[in-house]
């Protein structure tokens, strides 16, 4: 797939059904691949933030999730397709999970979401395929970890949710993946859960159809406005930087 270059982060530039098509691919392969879904914000952390960066681009997948990042696309001028929500590709793959016998495991969210979240995928999507739910309250090294993986590993799952935030699902997913012994695809997927559990409602389609999916959040999680802060940033930051470019050539 073609890669476009966004503030140093190399987006894969696909449309929804693409990449769900892609992932569908790779979870049938040999390898344990990983999948992040940066948004504008997490873009923006990564510019601020080298380590957190040099992990996001070792990733074999990166989907643009958010209009923020379509935005700076377009003012670099290399336009990607589309957005391709995070939240949108996980519900796609349990769609398909169970047509293309690809079994999921659920990983992240409070005790009782996965399990929530599990039960409400299987009423949408009757031939769903998900095999193993855990909670994201977990230590993430020692014996805890190794109970997770082990758990993962018996289930025998061939695509991974790892819904833990950012930025610690990303390192967990860098620091785990050579220990995942059948899953093919993990995704980091953040509040996925909350949102196919019923306990985070998404931004109306209204909100998502012009951009204003992170206004709605705010409205819903005021406490929020701190990391909101970083979109003006990025979006005015990307301007600066296309300047810079232009005064380069």
């Amino acid at each position: 797939m073609e890669k476009i270059n966004i503030r140093g982060i190399e987006f894969d530039n696909v449309t929804l059904p693409e990449a769900v098509d892609m992932l569908t691919e790779l979870a049938h392969g040999e390898k344990t691949c990983a999948v992040v879904t940066p948004n504008a914000e997490i873009v923006q952390k990564c510019i601020e933030d080298e380590d957190f960066a040099a992990i996001v681009r070792q990733a074999d997948v990166i989907l643009p999730d958010g209009v923020g990042v379509i935005k700076a696309a377009r003012i670099l001028g290399t336009p990607l397709k589309s957005p391709v929500p995070g939240v949108e590709v996980g519900e796609a793959l349990v769609g398909r999970s169970g047509v293309d016998d690809l079994p999921v495991f659920l990983l992240g969210g409070k005790p009782g979401v996965a399990e929530a979240a599990a039960e409400k995928l299987r009423e949408k999507y009757q031939d769903a395929k998900i095999v193993g739910t855990n909670h994201g309250y977990f230590t993430k090294s020692g014996e805890e970890n190794d109970a997770v993986v082990e758990k993962i590993n018996e289930s025998g799952a061939a695509i991974l949710f790892v819904c833990l935030g950012v930025p610690a699902q990303e390192k967990w997913m860098a620091e785990n993946r050579d220990r995942l012994a059948t899953v093919r695809v993990m995704l980091g997927l953040g509040g996925s859960l909350d949102v196919y559990s019923g306990t985070l409602k998404r931004a109306p389609a209204f909100f998502r159809k012009l951009g204003l999916e992170w206004l709605y959040r705010l409205i819903r999680q005021p406490k929020r406005i701190g990391r909101m802060m970083k979109l003006p940033k990025f979006y005015f930051g990307t301007k600066k930087y296309k300047k810079q470019i232009d005064r380069q050539k």
